[in-house]
């Protein structure tokens, strides 16, 4: 058995096209993530090193090499991580593994944003402080995370094996909203 077999040949993706339109590709590049088979990398091409898609991706499970290629663009192969996504949790948050059972789920999966970040919004005006919601997601949602915080709530999330579910943990918290 090769190599190649093993391990898919990386998916390549040149969002130069895009940006030269005028359009913004990070939508279409997490199409491409989510395409990918298991252990398939990512091969990138950009006009300039997309500094912030390194954290989303990390967060997704990938590591990165960046190089810089001719005319100054850039070349980025995101490969998985042999391991699951390591969780990541909100500045503020205690240890997750303290909190207690969610006593509210929501499979999200099925909605486009921002009906996910809308419902879990308003599941967590109904919980009390210290309770815990849990939340399956087809994406990062990474707009959310600044509203959870901004309004006390902790939160503890990571993509599961297939890199296709986010999984999302909130523990409600019990300050007043900042302005």
């Amino acid at each position: 058995m090769t190599i190649e077999t093993q391990n898919p040949a990386p998916r390549e993706f040149d969002v130069r096209p895009i940006l030269r339109s005028g359009g913004e590709p990070f939508q279409a590049i997490m199409e491409a993530v989510n395409g990918l088979r298991p252990a398939q990398a990512l091969r990138l091409l950009a006009p300039f090193r997309p500094q912030p898609l390194f954290k989303v991706m990390e967060g997704r499970g990938f590591s990165y090499q960046a190089q810089e290629i001719q005319d100054g663009d850039w070349e980025i192969l995101f490969t998985p991580k042999a391991a699951g996504a390591s969780v990541e949790v909100s500045a503020d948050a205690d240890n997750p593994d303290s909190w207690p059972d969610p006593v509210e789920n929501l499979d999200l999966t099925e909605l486009d944003p921002p009906e996910p970040m809308v419902r879990i919004l308003a599941a967590a005006e109904r919980l009390q402080p210290g309770e815990v919601l849990f939340a399956l997601l087809s994406r990062e949602p990474i707009f959310l995370f600044p509203e959870l915080s901004n309004r006390g709530h902790q939160w503890a999330g990571n993509f599961d094996e297939t890199r296709t579910t986010f999984r999302i943990f909130v523990r409600i918290g019990n300050k007043a909203p900042k302005l």
